[in-house]
């Protein structure tokens, strides 16, 4: 297949979604849609585990669209889980026979990533307009709120409560009722309480309506006459009364003909979407074909052309926390050449490796704003907990984990809770980043002397022009430390002249600093 086709696998809550589009001069052709409901959240018992036949159910949904993926590069797929995942104790061993079977990676975003790849797709479907727009996104588990203007998010939420989750709740047995509807609306306002008064003061021209659920309600009140497009309130409210009518699933799926797995969930994503018109105030609200999937596509066509937008939020951490620019620009620098000499033979060749030991480069003294003092845990705890547009969560927490190994300890299981394919690229990722530190820990602006790094496995040689290191003494100091914390992690670490290796031997006063 042609490296002009790129796909997207959207693993929802209620639903499994994919793309695959062509770029032809610069635009985005969907070639080609899937969807099954596999409603992934209806398997997630008290304990928040999946079952073992939720999970076979996705898994056969995604052998299906694996065939459609065999000749996709890496570089130009990305598959993500969301709210079902993200809760799921055992959603690492689902994710590990998924990437084991689909042959690439599952990424985890946090509900705010979720939240702005939504965005992002839906800005690309509709028609542009002035001003802000709301746009709201019903899954399986989570709803997703964003106002935004043209296609940059402002405002982002992401809300625990879906249509499977509310079925589950107050509909489980297919029955519907006047108490249970009033039940399942107050949970709705429960939920959208904190963020309601912060919509309302930030206002919009447009609401748009994005997912499964809120096309199935469209189609519905198209169908009973009471909407030409779109979806209305005063349509809303007669739809209510009818679902009382109806009585329970099968008496919604009956009269509108609806899927069974569809219906199942009818009655809980209406009642999301129908407390969320009521309390924002939405009379009027379109819908879009766009979503999730769209998104991904959209911001992995950004990544292609190098318009990443994890760049951009690296960037805003930069000035939020007003870290020393110049001084980390060097440690970067020179974390970089050292990758570029080693990268064939510690097997570092992507992309991505760079891309990883950039970032943690220019972030790894973020921790200062709070103290001196352990700022290597403060910076890691500020990273992992961040918001940080355009990260999955495996990928928030690696760099939450180089930033805490830069300095200090540096234990042999360090990375011992990265994916199993990162953990060794982690570790040799980190070394080079502390040899960087090191190497610029007196914050000097002289640059650097050619140095040079050969390696063999976990064998380095770090070799200095003759008399260089004499007239360094404090890094050269600095450097004999680090060998021996090296050494506890695996890594042996010799300085030389040239080819001439000299074995750094730690002097019984060295203390880790």
């Amino acid at each position: 297949m042609s490296s002009d086709f790129v796909a997207a696998i959207d693993l929802g809550s209620n639903s499994f979604h994919m793309i695959v589009a062509r770029i032809a001069n610069g635009h985005v052709q969907i070639l080609d849609r899937l969807r099954e409901m596999v409603q992934l959240a209806a398997g997630l018992d008290n304990h928040n585990r999946l079952s073992p036949e939720s999970q076979q159910r996705a898994l056969d949904c995604l052998a299906r669209f694996g065939q459609r993926l065999r000749h996709i590069p890496a570089a130009r797929l990305r598959i993500v889980g969301t709210n079902t995942l993200r809760q799921a104790r055992n959603s690492a061993e689902f994710v590990a026979r998924a990437e084991q079977l689909l042959g690439h990676r599952v990424e985890i975003v946090s509900g705010q990533e979720e939240a702005r790849l939504i965005y992002l797709g839906v800005a690309h479907s509709v028609g542009d307009i002035p001003g802000q727009r709301l746009v709201v996104d019903i899954g399986g588990g989570s709803t997703e709120l964003i106002v935004g203007e043209q296609f940059d998010p402002v405002h982002l939420a992401s809300l625990r409560m879906g249509c499977v989750s509310l079925t589950r709740a107050c509909f489980a047995d297919g029955r519907v009722t006047a108490s249970r509807l009033r039940e399942a609306e107050l949970l709705v306002q429960l939920n959208l309480e904190p963020v309601r008064e912060a919509y309302l003061a930030r206002g919009w021209q447009v609401a748009t309506g994005a997912s499964g659920s809120i096309k199935a309600i469209q189609d519905v009140l198209i169908s009973e006459g009471w909407s030409r497009e779109g979806i209305t309130l005063d349509g809303l409210r007669r739809l209510r009364a009818a679902l009382l009518e109806a009585r329970n699933t099968a008496g919604v799926a009956g009269r509108w003909q609806l899927d069974p797995a569809r219906a199942r969930v009818f009655v809980g994503g209406f009642v999301v979407l129908h407390g969320l018109c009521e309390a924002l105030g939405i009379e009027a609200m379109e819908v879009s074909e766009g979503a999730l999937r769209e998104g991904l596509i959209y911001d992995l066509l950004g990544r292609i052309r190098h318009e990443d937008v994890r760049d951009r939020t690296i960037a805003d951490v930069i000035r939020r926390f007003d870290l020393d620019e110049a001084q980390a620009g060097r440690v970067s620098a020179s974390a970089l050449d050292l990758l570029r000499q080693v990268r064939a033979r510690w097997r570092l060749a992507g992309q991505e490796a760079r891309h990883v030991l950039e970032r943690a480069a220019r972030l790894h003294e973020i921790g200062l704003l709070l103290t001196h003092d352990q700022y290597h845990k403060h910076g890691a705890y500020v990273l992992e907990h961040s918001d940080l547009p355009g990260y999955s969560r495996n990928d928030q927490y690696l760099l939450a984990a180089l930033v805490r190994r830069h300095r200090r300890s540096f234990p042999a299981d360090a990375f011992a809770d990265q994916p199993r394919d990162w953990v060794r690229p982690a570790r040799r990722l980190c070394v080079l980043l502390r040899l960087a530190v090191v190497l610029h820990r007196g914050r000097s602006t002289e640059p650097l002397p050619p140095i040079s790094l050969h390696v063999q496995r976990q064998r380095m040689q770090l070799c200095f022009p003759a008399g260089w290191l004499a007239n360094h003494p404090l890094t050269c100091a600095d450097l004999r430390l680090e060998a021996r914390v090296l050494r506890k992690a695996g890594f042996e670490l010799r300085l030389g002249r040239s080819a001439a290796a000299v074995e750094v031997t730690p002097t019984a006063n060295d203390s880790l600093s």
